[in-house]
């Protein structure tokens, strides 16, 4: 065989070898599409943190059985250089497209322009990255105090006050300086519901006259994570301000708490006062009691000072009863009695007759029989108060009962026997008939379209004992009924 010839099949059977690993390779490998957020920004907390994307990738059948997607997460300004993984799927779990994966972002996301994109591992590639989106982990969401819960803050002209979150703060306040990766946003009022951003940071010095508050910075995410409201004033010099007291365990407060602590602004020095007395050595911004009683204080705020007071009262929790002390019910009648309080992990004792109802322990009880009554409502956390509410249970009359007859004589003295002149059910309220009681002058002393039963309500100053009305029953068909009733003392 000729050389050429043999040349020419080696560089044939190379032809097909390269075409071979140019196929292969070209069917090793896929496209994935940009990802499809199914959100529009991602305000995350401890309570939700799920997100999810779309994306499609072609051909399906160039994955390989070990392949993984994953989800890379950009930093705040939209940058890969340091993307950190945030989903990563199990090898060849994803074989169809499109596909869709959920995934949550690190408690460290804070900010604007946040992308995602998504790579596989087998064949590799990469997505084009999504559209920009804010993306925040709230790692404090609920409100918080500033200024120790004070609601008022005064300034000598020419000076300032220094508003600062509180930390820990008092009572239940979660203070979100215990976040140190937190920056925050004070705002000063501008009316009851618009506002102008003023400063960064977790203080603001404060030389204008407002109403001021500070919002955790979650960007276009909302949350709860914001203070109570300051208002700043400023005294002329020699002047003096109203300010307020803030109580810790709130006002009315319970003693068993143990001591309650007032708080007012900050000055230079402070001298409390109760009832108008002096109290000595309280000298201090703060002051701890557990009484009831007017407390004031007199603050020096350098050129000018600042003046306030509150009415302190410890008192246990509130509560009430729907029914009164003495109910009345009529035969096959049962009363329905409720309390509501605002005690803390409430316990319900009922009884009857002085003996303990077994089994009833809810806020609610239907007495079914006459007799005295008792509920008692106890704290048993907080406070570990309790208070009593006593009530009686009677037989009720009857308003409209069966009569057949129209009486002639009643004895209102009080004994709930035939006290009133009760008259068939004909003649009483909703027939329309008209009722007239004349004196025995002719005088009208009663008279009525709408009969209750109830003459007489007041006492009539009868002149004699055996004293004679007379009365006129004219119903809507015009057959009048006529006659007397004698009072009988």
């Amino acid at each position: 065989m000729p050389q050429t010839t043999k040349l020419n099949k080696l560089l044939i059977s190379l032809c097909f070898v390269v075409a071979f690993i140019i196929q292969d390779t070209i069917k090793a490998q896929i496209v994935i599409g940009q990802p499809n957020l199914g959100f529009s920004q991602a305000c995350a907390s401890d309570s939700f943190n799920t997100y999810s994307a779309t994306f499609v990738f072609s051909p399906t059948t160039a994955l390989n059985t070990s392949n993984q997607f994953t989800v890379e997460l950009s930093d705040a300004d939209g940058d890969f250089s340091n993307a950190e993984i945030i989903y990563t799927s199990s090898a060849g779990s994803i074989t169809t497209s499109p596909a869709t994966v959920d995934f949550s972002i690190p408690e460290t996301t804070a900010g604007e322009n946040y992308r995602i994109r998504i790579k596989s591992s087998a064949p590799a590639a990469t997505s084009t990255p999504s559209v920009s989106f804010a993306a925040y982990y709230k790692l404090q969401d609920s409100p918080f105090t500033i200024n120790n819960l004070v609601s008022t803050g005064a300034f000598c002209t020419g000076g300032s006050y220094l508003l600062t979150i509180d930390n820990p703060g008092t009572g239940n306040n979660d203070s979100p300086l215990n976040y140190p990766s937190l920056t925050f946003n004070w705002f000063k009022e501008t009316s009851p519901t618009t506002s102008v951003f003023v400063a960064e940071g977790s203080s603001l010095l404060v030389d204008e006259e407002g109403t001021y508050f500070v919002e955790t910075n979650y960007g276009s995410c909302t949350s709860n994570s914001f203070s109570n409201r300051v208002t700043i004033s400023e005294v002329n010099t020699s002047g003096e301000a109203d300010v307020t007291i803030a109580s810790s365990l709130g006002n009315p407060y319970c003693p068993e708490q143990g001591l309650t602590t007032l708080t007012t602004v900050g000055g230079n020095s402070y001298q409390w006062f109760k009832d108008g007395v002096e109290i000595p050595d309280a000298t201090n911004q703060m002051y701890q009691t557990n009484e009831s009683g007017i407390f004031s204080v007199q603050v020096d705020l350098g050129e000018c000072s600042a003046f306030g007071s509150i009415d302190l009262v410890s008192e246990l929790f509130y509560s009430e009863i729907n029914v009164a002390e003495v109910n009345q019910i009529l035969v096959d009648e049962t009363l329905m009695v409720e309390v509501t309080t605002d005690a803390i992990s409430p316990e319900f004792t009922w009884y009857y007759n002085d003996n303990l109802i077994v089994g009833a322990t809810e806020n609610v009880y239907e007495a079914t029989e006459l007799g005295d009554y008792s509920v008692v409502i106890t704290e048993t956390a907080g406070c570990n108060g309790s208070r009593t509410y006593d009530f009686v249970v009677e037989r009720g009359l009857e308003p409209f009962p069966d009569v057949a007859n129209i009486p002639n004589v009643i004895s209102p003295n009080g004994d709930l026997i035939n006290d009133t002149w009760v008259i068939p059910l004909q003649y009483t309220s909703g027939t329309n008939t008209e009722v007239k009681i004349l004196n025995e002058q002719g005088k009208v002393v009663f008279q009525t379209l709408d009969y209750q039963n109830n003459w007489p309500e007041v006492d009539l100053n009868l002149s004699s004992v055996n004293q004679v009305f007379y009365y006129i029953i004219t119903p809507v068909e015009g057959n009048v009924k006529k006659g007397s009733i004698t009072i009988i003392k």
